[in-house]
């Protein structure tokens, strides 16, 4: 009876995955469309423009759970058939353009940034419909456009000239896994060694934080050598500009700690034809610094003390949406109204908290409500005294965390 039992368990779990592969078989090819937009205005208008197409050889997202989301983000793209409507893929993201609307920058000025985004490439004409979310997670502009695959101006990247990379990890399973890049920025061609040392600590790091040490085995690792001109990266607010695969920078939003880099289409120029989908770009300086955008990418500084805890820090937030949970008197943003149930799975303002750590109150005499998280003291909370997410100190993820986080692996590889 039990053999009987594992047997049809089996078959089971091989209907799910061929019917998995006939659904993203039927809409797609195993190629990726990249999406390059323009996104821009300021606090009052806000613009989305299309900017170029291409396609690259291989599809290295989700094959599955193809209209299902992780995470809401501050953002979303979907994709609908041309000719039915019918949705036949989504992602989420946050962006820097909509962190930057939150500053007093964007109540007099008007920007314009970068963005790429990554979907499966069509078989046939799609619609493509692009929104941005405010801080009360309503839709503040949209675009829609059509895409037909078959457009001669749609240009073919990564089929030759691919940048070098190096293989750190092969997954159990490269159909069902997560792709990671460690990308170069600020090291030399001949610094490229000590970039590979460092793109094996920073994977070191991260398998030695659950939930990833346990799931180590669905995720597919690269590190990526993108040589540059000037070894480290720019630093405006000490007069120091440097010339870099990624023209990587501290002082984002005036903010002395804040590295990274608004050049998203060099970023993918260099990785294309390379095995990815999450990016951490491991910048080659010893100052303190780093920055993590959900599903964009994020950057850590290599050669300071804290760099084990950073790059996992901000890997916290580019591939779970994890919020930070910090909060200081000096330097507060108000990025999440007290009306408004934040989307994020760590933190809560008590409007909706159903579905975050409800399940760990009761059970475990450290989960509760902790005010202050979200870069605001009063009004936003967080589950434990301390995560990964609130200090550098604290050596894990609280458990919180930990089951956002394995919920996120295991939508992407189950």
């Amino acid at each position: 009876m039990e053999r009987t039992r594992l047997t049809l368990l089996a078959l089971f779990l091989c209907l799910c995955s061929l019917t998995w592969a006939q659904d993203f078989g039927k809409w797609f090819e195993d190629k990726t469309l990249r999406i390059d937009y323009i996104f821009s205005g300021d606090v009052n208008q806000q613009h989305i423009a299309v900017d170029e197409l291409s396609v690259e050889p291989r599809w290295y997202g989700k094959k599955q759970k193809l209209t299902e989301l992780p995470m809401e983000g501050n953002g979303q793209i979907t994709v609908r058939d041309h000719r039915s409507g019918k949705v036949i893929y989504r992602n989420s993201f946050s962006t820097l353009f909509q962190e930057w609307l939150s500053y007093p920058e964007a109540k007099t000025a008007t920007k314009s940034f970068e963005n790429v985004f990554l979907v499966p490439m069509p078989k046939d004409s799609i619609d493509i419909t692009v929104d941005l979310r405010n801080s009360h997670r309503k839709v503040m502009a949209t675009l829609t456009h059509v895409v037909n695959p078959k457009d001669i101006l749609i240009r073919p990247i990564g089929y030759h000239n691919v940048t070098p990379y190096v293989t750190l990890q092969q997954a159990g399973d490269t159909s069902r896994c997560i792709h990671i890049a460690y990308v170069a920025e600020g090291y030399k061609a001949e610094e490229m060694g000590t970039f590979l040392e460092d793109a094996r600590k920073a994977m070191g790091y991260l398998f030695s934080y659950e939930p990833f040490k346990s799931m180590r085995d669905r995720f597919n690792i690269v590190a990526v050598e993108s040589p540059s001109a000037d070894s480290g990266t720019s630093y405006p607010s000490k007069g120091v500009w440097k010339n870099t695969a990624l023209h990587s920078h501290f002082d984002t939003f005036y903010s002395n700690r804040y590295l990274t880099t608004l050049h998203l289409k060099d970023l993918h120029d260099w990785l294309a034809g390379v095995p990815y989908e999450h990016i951490i770009v491991l910048v080659n300086t010893s100052e303190y610094g780093g920055g993590g955008i959900l599903n964009s990418y994020n950057l850590s500084m290599t050669h300071h003390k804290n760099f084990r805890p950073v790059v996992v820090h901000e890997f916290g937030h580019s591939f779970a949406g994890l919020a930070d949970e910090y909060a200081y008197e000096e330097e507060q943003v108000p990025m999440y109204p007290a009306s408004v149930e934040p989307w994020e799975k760590n933190i809560t303002t008590k409007v909706d908290f159903h579905g975050k750590w409800e399940n760990l109150i009761g059970k475990d005499p450290k989960a509760g409500f902790y005010e202050g998280a979200g870069y605001t003291l009063k009004g936003v909370y967080r589950a434990y005294p301390d995560c990964r997410m609130r200090t550098n100190e604290y050596p894990e993820f609280c458990p919180a965390c930990q089951q956002a986080l394995q919920g996120v692996i295991d939508f992407y590889t189950k």
